[in-house]
């Protein structure tokens, strides 16, 4: 069979992480379309958001070192195939059960595929591997973001069928997608190392206060990304008073597109993770108080301010704490301490959605956005001490 070399493997790996940010991204501008066409409150279409995560969590626990023992490219063709599912449920969605259960399918294939893929790229990065997969992970991730909220704003803007049209192009992008890791080699990581069973994620003795603070630093980048991408929309529709939904999209997507070039920035610049932790912390904080200032003066050049450096804040906090676990963790267990951080991240995601949500049906959406603020200022600065006080040991050999 025909395999990819090294390089291939690495930007085949990226481009999984990318369609996984995508399938995360897709009905960020569609949700105000939800809430009008089906009746829906707040509380609702942020749900449909954090069903995702939610998902993800069990998925992370049960499978997250799946890949280490029947290989990468495996794991990853089962869950992008889960992903397709999911997004074949939210193109032929006629009512709001058939978006959940779309969004549950996506959230199962972006758990089996996102942390091999992640680790694929570390394998096949060579001697700078670790450093290479984090911000390339961080890139491509922007990348399939950005696509993603500013496709669907364009489609709503200018094609019908504005509630299922762009997630046929996720499916198309699927198909694809699982093509090229086809060709990825069968077997990237030792597989004779036991049978394979289902069992809670462990981070090694050596890991646990990088890790801690890695988990918190990403914990942190996805509490923004439940704000911007959950509430977003709505907040450009409902407070900025935008009624264009390219317009929106594009102020959506370019808080991607500041995660991707910040971390190619960082990686050039060879930002330490620890310093790119705590750096990451303080700017995401302004960022989400100019969003709050956004929705105070009705302000849509300030919005795209604060998505801009929302973003920034999002790209030092993902890729520094990606960067503390990528270096330190061994071969063997390489999938499954990612997959832990992914874990609390993406439970943390789903409870800082569903609060907010609830918070902006019950109260108010302003209240909303100011109780996320603190809620990513306060795990930014536990990231941040964390990072500061913690002095990350040297790679253990494979």
């Amino acid at each position: 069979m025909i395999t990819f070399p090294l390089r291939g493997q690495f930007w085949t790996g990226a481009a999984v992480a990318g369609l996984s940010l995508w399938a995360s991204g897709a009905p960020s501008a569609i949700y105000p379309h939800y809430a009008s066409e089906w009746n829906l409150p707040t509380a609702t279409t942020s749900a449909i958001f954090a069903i995702y995560p939610l998902v993800l969590v069990p998925v992370l626990l049960l499978f997250g070192g799946l890949s280490d023992f029947i290989g990468r490219r495996a794991s990853i063709l089962i869950g992008i195939s889960a992903l397709t599912l999911g997004a074949l449920s939210l193109a032929l969605a006629p009512d709001v059960a058939w978006v959940f259960v779309g969004r549950a399918l996506m959230g199962l294939g972006v758990g089996l595929s996102l942390s091999p893929a992640t680790a694929a790229m570390v394998d096949a990065g060579g001697p700078d591997g670790a450093a290479r997969a984090s911000s390339a992970t961080t890139a491509s991730t922007a990348t399939g973001l950005a696509l993603a909220t500013l496709v669907s704003g364009a489609m709503l803007q200018y094609l019908p069928d504005p509630l299922h049209l762009s997630y046929w192009v996720l499916v198309v992008l699927s198909a694809i997608t699982a093509a090229l890791v086809w060709f990825m080699p069968r077997n990237t990581v030792d597989a004779a190392r036991g049978r394979w069973r289902p069992s809670p994620l462990r981070v090694p003795a050596g890991l646990r206060t990088g890790f801690a603070s890695a988990a918190l630093a990403v914990s942190g980048a996805y509490s923004i990304g439940a704000i911007f991408l959950a509430l977003g929309a709505q907040v450009a529709k409902d407070l900025v008073h935008s009624d264009s939904d390219l317009a929106n999209g594009a102020v959506l997507s370019v808080s991607a597109v500041a995660i991707g070039v910040t971390a190619l920035i960082a990686r050039r610049g060879r930002l330490r993770p620890r310093i790119s932790i705590a750096a990451g912390a303080v700017v995401a904080v302004i960022g989400l108080l100019l969003f709050i200032a956004a929705g105070l003066v009705l302000s849509l050049p300030l919005f795209l301010l604060a998505s801009a450096i929302g973003g920034v804040g999002y790209s030092l906090l993902f890729a520094g704490g990606l960067g503390v676990l990528t270096a330190a963790a061994p071969v063997r267990h390489r999938a499954s301490v990612l997959s832990s951080a992914y874990t609390i991240a993406y439970l943390t995601q789903a409870t800082v959605a569903f609060g907010l949500g609830a918070i902006a049906t019950k109260a108010s959406l302003p209240l909303a956005v100011d109780i996320g603020t603190a809620i990513v200022a306060a795990i930014g600065a536990a990231a941040a001490l964390v990072a500061l006080a913690h002095r990350a040991p040297p790679a253990p050999a494979a």
